[in-house]
């Protein structure tokens, strides 16, 4: 088992990102955006510059936290974005001897939707492609249960997981996400759990006629009882918070100022101690 994070959302810059997983006592860290960039889109000198900073500091990248299929990318868009995305972050990954990279399964245009069996077959036809450069690249894409075709539910899934039939698309469990999508964590995890390889901790509760984010386990995520019966399949399975209880990414929020890194400091720290109880 090991304790990662979504960097991002303690800080903008690097050094600040680093600096919480050090304060957590963390040895992994999830990176999706530097100074406000994807990782897959700085440029060279940057990467070099950020990987030269997270190996010193003695980390591992557990996962490239990519925009590929993501909420900002309806089935609609140009698929070349995501195709030439996944081809540059290939050899970053292999520079940090990290295998995996989230994605998501293509939201349909809320605009001007495709009738769903379209915007189904067209999902299936994108998440073959990528999953086939993936597998060259010796990388797994690991689909995050959130906007997309495969966020749905459990049964949509399953389903694209068949459909595309590789072993380098697999499973990141999120287990706030099903409650800001009005699902069942739980239930929603019991059928795909043998699909999953990564978990994502984040939580929520109603609040007030809507979902607030909350500390992991005070929420309705069913997060203890996740990852008890993960851990209880696979023990050496990583977990990485994604708070958004200071920043979110999707709606606009960066963590920019000592609340948000004090917030993420805490909420590293607490689910340490949660999986430590239930070790």
């Amino acid at each position: 088992m090991f304790v990662s994070g979504i960097a991002d959302e303690a800080g903008k810059a690097i050094d600040v990102q680093i600096q919480a997983h050090q304060e957590i006592g963390l040895k992994h860290i999830e990176i999706r955006n530097v100074d406000s960039v994807n990782l897959t889109d700085v440029p060279d000198a940057k990467f070099d510059e950020i990987y030269d900073k997270v190996n010193a500091a003695g980390l591992t990248v557990s996962c490239f936290a990519s925009q590929l299929c993501n909420w900002g990318r309806p089935v609609t868009n140009d698929f070349d974005v995501d195709v030439q995305e996944l081809k540059r972050a290939i050899p970053r990954m292999h520079k940090f001897n990290c295998t995996f990279i989230r994605c998501m399964s293509y939201p349909n245009n809320r605009e001007n939707p495709l009738p769903e069996d379209d915007w189904k077959k067209e999902v299936f036809r994108r998440m073959k492609e990528l999953a086939k450069i993936a597998e060259d690249g010796g990388v797994t894409l690991v689909h995050e249960n959130c906007d997309g075709y495969g966020g749905k539910g459990p049964d949509q899934t399953l389903e694209l997981l068949a459909a595309v039939g590789s072993d380098n698309l697999k499973l990141v469990f999120d287990t706030g996400n099903t409650v800001f999508h009005g699902q069942d964590s739980y239930d929603f995890y019991s059928k795909v759990q043998d699909h999953v390889i990564y978990i994502h901790i984040k939580d929520g509760k109603p609040q007030d006629g809507k979902t607030v984010a909350t500390y992991p386990g005070e929420g309705n995520g069913a997060v203890r009882e996740i990852c008890k019966a993960h851990l209880a399949k696979d023990p050496d399975v990583g977990f990485s918070i994604e708070p958004h209880l200071a920043a979110a990414v999707h709606l606009g929020k960066e963590a920019d100022d000592e609340q948000a890194y004090n917030i993420y400091v805490e909420y590293g720290k607490r689910m340490v101690a949660l999986l430590n109880d239930l070790k």
